[in-house]
């Protein structure tokens, strides 16, 4: 995306506190995965050569996450926090003889794009020391301000609160999104102070060592939803609202159909082919393929599931992890599947569980059936051949095979199993007491009354 070579650093140091949670406020999730990680994501389409993520000590278990996300990142530690400069000083290490643009995330920015992120190296590629991701917010409030000399530069960033009154009608803001050459970041970033009311060491002051020393410094422009910052849950809620949306415009613009697409929500690695159509109140969770000219249903729900084509699930479906829908397979209302493949053709229509199973081309299984998979213990496999028919309200307890064309009787309890072709019933012999059912009416109504 970028010809300049790039690495990232990640400030993930934050403790929280408004999120009001155990859990860092970072691994809360955005489409079913942690804000980092979708920030180290959007680092790496661009194949970084080096990332660092910079944690605090009391949260190491956001760098060990971030370790699952990127085999190759360096954990850097920040303790005590002394302000965004102090926290890259921390990373510098790792950047030890790179040279390029050096990329400056947040870990609780988890919408910025790679595209975004490509324009802002690129400024560096073009001779920039600094280049700042800027943004027009509604209401500038307190954010810093990007005051841009005459020729469209970038002559300062001016915090709020130390910004005259022309200042403060600026409407340009500082994102803390930035890319910096790393050469020029190593070299300086160690003359920045912390001679400030807070005495922390602000990033934003290698700006002006850059305007120092003569060189440029660059302002990219992106939307609020790109750089939009993640605090607490009120703004996690707004934050995942723009990433269905986005996700929503995605798969139409690939050719899927959303009968109502406000309803319909999508983990961040939800596949959808084309010609898909997707009725309301479908939700993606992790793990999902779709392939062409599948339909889900509506009140649908998917985790960890694949669908081939011309395959349909739903409504009121249920696919867990490891539910496989093969070509033409159907999955009807109330069906639950997990752990199953479900072949080609084959229909599970509805009020059924089918767990740790497979089910044969051209089968079908009636309503109300269940694989009786779980002892308490283990799980066992129940494997239903092509062609074969399994009636209504049975129970198939496995280990189990049901063969090829083989029938089973409404209402069976099967436990062993049946060969190609057979018809298993298993179930108590009907009888019938004549005049019973008189007597009784006869007996009782006198003394209901």
């Amino acid at each position: 995306m970028t010809k300049l070579k790039t690495a990232a650093i990640i400030l993930a140091a934050g403790h929280g506190t408004r999120m009001k949670s155990a859990l860092p406020k970072v691994m809360h999730e955005i489409g079913g995965r942690a804000m980092i990680a979708h920030v180290m994501d959007a680092a790496s389409a661009l194949a970084p050569e080096r990332m660092a993520v910079v944690i605090g000590d009391h949260a190491p278990e956001v760098g060990k996450f971030a370790q699952t996300v990127h085999d190759k990142v360096a954990v850097a530690i920040q303790s005590p926090p002394q302000g965004t400069g102090h926290a890259v000083m921390q990373a510098l290490p790792a950047l030890e003889g790179f040279s390029g643009a050096a990329l400056v995330l947040y870990a609780d920015t988890p919408l910025v794009t790679p595209e975004t992120l490509a324009t802002l190296a690129d400024e560096i590629a073009k001779g920039a020391a600094v280049a700042v991701l800027g943004f027009s917010p509604d209401n500038p409030g307190a954010y810093g301000r990007l005051k841009l000399d005459e020729k469209g530069a970038l002559a300062a960033i001016v915090e709020a609160k130390d910004a005259s009154a022309e200042e403060l009608n600026i409407t340009l803001c500082n994102s803390g999104v930035m890319a910096v050459d790393a050469a020029f970041l190593q070299a300086r970033l160690k003359d920045i102070n912390n001679s400030n009311a807070k005495k922390e060491y602000y990033l934003t002051d290698i700006v002006a060592l850059a305007r120092k020393d003569g060189k440029h410094c660059a302002v990219i422009e992106a939307s609020a939803e790109d750089v939009l910052g993640v605090n607490s849950r009120v703004e996690l809620a707004e934050a995942e609202a723009v990433f269905q949306n986005r996700m929503r415009k995605a798969a139409m613009e690939n050719g899927a159909t959303l009968a109502d697409p406000s309803t319909v929500y999508f983990s961040w690695d939800t596949k959808i082919g084309k010609d898909v159509v997707i009725g309301q109140h479908v939700v993606f969770g992790p793990g999902v393929e779709i392939a062409d000219n599948a339909e889900i249903k509506p009140f649908s729900h998917l985790e960890g599931a694949r669908l081939a084509a011309k395959a349909s699930a739903g409504p009121f479906a249920r696919l867990r992890p490891g539910a496989d829908l093969q070509s033409g397979a159907k999955v009807g209302n109330f069906v639950e599947i997990k752990k199953a493949i479900i072949g080609e053709g084959a229909k599970v229509s509805h009020l059924t569980y089918i767990g740790d199973a497979e089910v044969g081309a051209e089968a079908n299984v009636g309503a109300g059936t269940i694989t009786c998979n779980y002892d308490g213990y283990s799980k066992y496999k129940t494997t239903i051949g092509k062609g074969a028919f399994i009636g209504s309200n049975s129970s198939l307890v496995a280990p189990v095979t049901i063969g090829d064309g083989a029938y089973v009787g409404s209402g069976s309890v099967v436990t062993k199993d049946v060969e190609p072709g057979d018809l298993a019933v298993a179930r108590g012999r009907q009888t019938a007491i004549k005049g019973w059912a008189a007597r009784f009416h006869k007996s009782q109504k006198p003394a209901k009354k």
